[in-house]
């Protein structure tokens, strides 16, 4: 057979096919014991199939970074725009609740999105996508507390929802606390201090 008749390699989607059997994996094995063979394994595809989409391993993990934070603004903007109150406090206590359960339901993926993790190609779609959700946070805070807050303002916020979900992912909370009052209560804290003059 010439090179020009043979059948071009065909998987349905094989870059989702990939992307899901990566995010499946790492809910199971640490990050370290994963490779491009294994994860094509777990697609059902051979070993060689992943280059097609994916030059290295490190470069899959970015795109799983940038889909996690894609779906972490689309979380964060359907609680407020489901938000019965549509004032801007209402609108960033809806997103910081929205932030906990996502950061629960996703922790491999979180982790990886947020963490140093060598390997891990931090890729233009993924800085773009961590972008975008920074600006989505900017835009929430200029609207309850102005500009002159918004990048101060929205990091005293993110550091905050991160900080407190990192405690529950580790399990080193204090087990006394309840997380749905705590996010209320951290939420109304943080509004507070945005809102006050000083």
């Amino acid at each position: 057979m010439r090179p020009d008749e043979r059948k071009p390699y065909h998987h349905g989607d094989l870059r989702e096919s990939l992307l899901n059997a990566a995010e499946e994996a790492l809910s199971e094995l640490p990050l370290e014991k994963l490779s491009l063979r294994e994860i094509a394994r777990r697609a059902g595809v051979s070993h060689a199939a992943p280059k097609h989409h994916f030059a290295s391993v490190g470069e899959l993990y970015g795109e799983l970074v940038a889909r996690g934070f894609e779906r972490f603004v689309e979380s964060l903007d359907t609680a407020a725009r489901r938000s019965a109150d549509q004032s801007p406090a209402a609108r960033l206590q809806a997103m910081a609740r929205a932030y906990l359960r996502f950061a629960q339901a996703n922790r491999a993926t979180y982790g990886l999105m947020f963490g140093k993790r060598p390997g891990v190609d931090r890729t233009p779609h993924a800085t773009s996508a961590a972008f975008a959700a920074w600006s989505q946070l900017e835009r929430e805070v200029t609207a309850l507390a102005g500009p002159q807050k918004a990048t101060m303002g929205s990091l005293h916020v993110w550091s905050s929802c991160h900080g407190f979900a990192m405690l529950l992912i580790d399990q080193a909370a204090p087990p006394q606390i309840d997380p749905d009052q705590a996010v209320e209560a951290l939420t109304r804290m943080v509004i507070a201090g945005l809102q006050s003059d000083t």
